[in-house]
């Protein structure tokens, strides 16, 4: 037995030294050789791969900003099981207990530089080929400087002193390059460079989905624009509006109306439904997908808790609107907010949304107990569908959310959710900002329609809000702004006011009021003003405080700053 052993052992042996030079001479699989990544298809897959990076989240690192700018804007609670469930969340809702070495913080830094490092890769590959190897060379350069702008842009909304690395700088020179090399305004600029040179190098759709186009990239660089014009001192403040700035946001959004290509939908509930993605509205989206031939398809992750724990979904009750929100959809006898008043009594119940005048876009935005889940009459939202009620309240955020019966929908146990698109940009979004522009230019008269159209479209989407017998399921009352009738003379200061609390109502739940608050300039006085009285609704907030001149932005995280040797310096406050 031995002997025979011996014999194999000896024959395997020898099989392994005559075969050595071919194996050596095998192309390793699942290996990839710089070479190989040089012909036009595979850069083709570098360019896709970037586009990739834009939905490329888990559950615990979501790129959705409703944990950045809905939670730290007093719009939603985190929900979930308690506080210590993601307990990052609750770090960022309550601000006073939040570190620089917060683990989500460094992890959220993390995904953003992978996805820059995927663009600067395929940029790299895309400078090195001539365009008649590749015909598609220059839109693919252009579409890849969009996406890496989008990157740093969000990074930039976050931690404000960033460093910018491009495919020109060799990775081991990443360590000498400082967070502060660029002052906040050059940071700005950098990012107004890229979508800039998008907008003029890309063409118009040509009818692959998510594929960037020139109307995105012009609608994004407006939205830089309007950003960068607040300027900021080191430690916050907004100390001067750019009106350069201004008019051209004001001039790119009269091209991208002129084009006639985006419009409003004649029903707000179709940007939030899979049947009705892509439409008329959606300038820029996340295209998700779903039975793929991937493991799980390409789903939409950052919205994967925010689900009911009923036996339809089952997990996990994150993202539960604040009753502040809530009750600033309430309308007067005019059709118009009730600024002052708003919060004095809260809307919790049917009954409530009957006995008071309120604005449809509530029932598009939040699921209320006893009222239809999301635009179905028989299937009715109950409290015991919440996770943790007596902590986050009985509210569900609907936006993100799609009915259990969706092609789109698929359970990953115990988790759920959707291939529906997440929007970026959309077009009430876009006209938002071009109002804004025009009443910070002493222009608010123009603002006026542009306010009202989005007010007029609020006003008929109520198709949909209807209970089992067809009957309208509010009180719903919306008008328009008439000076001199319904409302006092449309100054500058009244005009503010109400694009603010326009935006907050049409964008309510996804993310963007945070970062509304910093560029204006008004987050500490907002969010401490919401938290006096929030506190005695939901006693987890009796120590939250927002510190001015700190907590507009997150901290650069502890280990990027270590890992830089002290190079990184920390934001103001920290």
């Amino acid at each position: 037995m031995k002997y025979n052993i011996l014999i194999i052992l000896s024959a395997l042996l020898m099989i392994s030294f005559t075969s050595c030079d071919d194996f050596l001479n095998e192309t390793p699989k699942g290996s990839v050789f710089e070479e190989q990544l040089e012909t036009p298809e595979n850069i083709e897959k570098l360019v896709i791969t970037t586009y990739s990076a834009l939905g490329n989240e888990h559950f615990q690192q979501p790129l959705s900003p409703w944990p950045y700018g809905d939670l730290r804007a007093g719009d939603a609670y985190k929900g979930g099981a308690g506080t210590g469930d993601m307990g990052d969340f609750h770090l960022f809702e309550t601000f006073v207990y939040l570190r620089d070495n917060v683990g989500m913080l460094d992890r959220r830094w993390y995904q953003g530089y992978k996805a820059i490092s995927r663009a600067n890769t395929a940029l790299e590959k895309l400078n090195a080929i001539s365009s008649s190897e590749m015909p598609t060379r220059d839109l693919r350069i252009a579409e890849v400087r969009f996406l890496r702008a989008h990157f740093y842009f969000d990074l930039k909304i976050l931690f404000k002193y960033i460093p910018y690395v491009d495919e020109t700088i060799p990775v081991e020179e990443y360590k000498n390059i400082s967070n502060r090399a660029l002052t906040d305004k050059q940071g700005w600029e950098y990012i107004i460079q890229e979508f800039r040179y998008a907008a003029d190098n890309l063409t118009d759709p040509t009818g692959e989905l998510g594929r960037i186009n020139k109307w995105m990239a012009k609608a994004y660089l407006a939205k830089a624009l309007l950003y960068a014009a607040y300027e900021q001192d080191e430690k916050n403040n907004v100390i001067s509006i750019d009106q350069k700035k201004l008019k051209e946001v004001v001039s790119i959004t009269d091209e991208i109306i002129a084009s006639g290509r985006y419009g409003l939908a004649d029903d707000f509930a179709d940007n939030f439904l899979w049947e009705t993605q892509n439409g008329k509205e959606s300038i820029f989206a996340i295209q998700y997908s779903v039975n793929d031939g991937t493991m799980f398809g390409r789903l939409d992750f950052g919205a994967m808790l925010n689900y009911p724990m009923n036996s339809e979904y089952g997990c996990c009750g994150f993202h539960a609107p604040s009753q502040n929100l809530v009750n600033s959809f309430k309308t007067d006898n005019n059709g118009l907010p009730l600024f002052d008043s708003f919060n004095t009594t809260s809307i919790s119940t049917p009954e409530n949304l009957q006995n008071n005048n309120i604005d449809p876009r509530l029932l598009h935005s939040v699921a209320i107990p006893g009222m239809p889940y999301k635009y179905k009459p028989d299937f009715i939202f109950e409290e015991s569908w919440t996770r943790q009620p007596e902590t986050y309240g009985a509210f569900m955020s609907l936006k993100e959310v799609v009915l259990p019966d969706c092609p789109c929908f698929k359970k990953l146990l115990p988790f759920m959710s959707s291939s529906k698109n997440r929007d970026i940009i959309r077009y009430d979004d876009m006209l938002l900002w071009r109002a804004e522009a025009l009443i910070e230019q002493d222009r608010e008269a123009e603002a006026l329609p542009i306010i009202n159209s989005i007010r007029q479209r609020a006003a008929k989407s109520t198709t949909l809000l209807v209970d089992i017998q067809g009957k309208k399921t509010g009180k719903f009352v919306v008008e328009e702004y008439k000076p001199g009738a319904n409302c006092p003379a449309w100054d500058k200061t009244f005009a503010t006011k109400s694009l603010r609390w326009e935006r907050r109502l049409e964008m309510a739940l996804e993310g963007s009021r945070f970062f509304d608050l910093v560029r204006w300039g008004i987050a500490a006085e907002t969010i401490n003003n919401y938290f006096s009285v929030e506190k005695n609704r939901r006693p987890y907030l009796n120590e939250a405080k927002f510190t001015k001149n700190r907590d507009e932005y997150f901290p650069i995280p502890k280990a990027q700053i270590d890992f830089s040797k002290k190079l990184y310096q920390q934001n103001s406050g920290w």
